[in-house]
């Protein structure tokens, strides 16, 4: 069975995005899974603004947006007069977040790492740069700990499991997670295999590739699912109906933020996965 924190060697934040910040009095956060570990770090009165994938929990909706995190306006976020700016490696477009650095306002981008690790060191990270004392941070961090130490135990019936993420149905086409993807992540995460994990990032797979990656657990984002229809319309897709997880009935729907955000509620959901696995074993 692997240890699943054994990967924090591998893979750490960029320490210098982890310094205490000048002034972080008044937050924006861009990212739903920073906004979620600002309220799981209970500093939610910090908060002034977020962006639209902040939609948990649903207080955090009340906040004013900046809109989606991928295609901010400076004019937008500035006028809100944030003293720091904190978001992920996704926020932009690059000339918006240019033109933000160019002001006084303080700015974090924090990069993405898909494990159990990442989860715990991106705590760590926004709790130090919000000012927060270490032995404050380790008493949150120790309740998904907690968590991880159950994954661990659960994954063992699990492991080797085969698993495909599906994000949406493209023009009918299932677009599923690759390699180097969050979904590809909590797959690993699970303790499960990615059998499309050839090909990098999020692409449209054929009928003929997902029948022979022969999955035994579909997931599918609820945005996703919802866009298309039914979990048993989606289980009589050509494309999915003949395999093993359709068969069986073994697809699931999943909130898109909590799977694939690597935020505080991730661990949880690796941890559902595996229990749905060993149950079908």
């Amino acid at each position: 069975m692997k240890n699943i924190l054994l990967f924090l060697t591998f893979a750490s934040l960029n320490f210098d995005a982890c310094e205490k910040a000048m002034d972080s009095s008044r937050i924006t956060a861009a990212g739903g899974s920073i906004t979620e570990i600002i309220y799981f770090l209970e500093q939610e009165s910090r908060l002034i603004a977020v962006d639209v994938t902040s939609n948990y929990p649903k207080s955090a909706m009340n906040l004013p947006s900046i809109g989606y995190v991928r295609a901010l306006s400076a004019e937008g976020v500035l006028s809100l007069d944030p003293t720091l700016i904190i978001g992920e490696n996704d926020m932009g477009p690059p000339s918006v977040i240019d033109q933000i650095n160019r002001t006084n306002v303080e700015t974090r981008v924090l990069p993405e790492i898909h494990s159990a690790s990442g989860i715990i060191q991106k705590i760590e990270c926004v709790g130090k740069m919000i000012g927060m004392k270490k032995n404050e941070i380790d008493f949150y961090n120790n309740k998904l700990l907690k968590q991880v130490s159950q994954l661990e135990n659960s994954i063992s019936d699990a492991e080797g499991k085969k698993i495909i993420y599906i994000l949406s149905m493209q023009s009918g086409s299932p677009l599923i997670a690759g390699s180097n993807t969050s979904g590809d992540g909590l797959i690993s995460l699970a303790g499960g295999i990615n059998p499309l994990s050839s090909f990098e990032g999020w692409k449209p797979v054929g009928t003929e590739s997902i029948i022979q990656a022969e999955p035994d657990l579909i997931i599918i984002s609820e945005r996703g699912l919802k866009g298309f229809g039914t979990i048993e319309e989606l289980s009589n897709h050509p494309a999915l109906y003949l395999t093993p997880a359709a068969r069986n009935n073994n697809i699931l729907a999943l909130d898109g933020m909590a799977s694939l955000g690597f935020g505080p509620r991730t661990i949880d959901t690796a941890l559902q996965i595996a229990k749905i696995l060993n149950a079908s074993s």
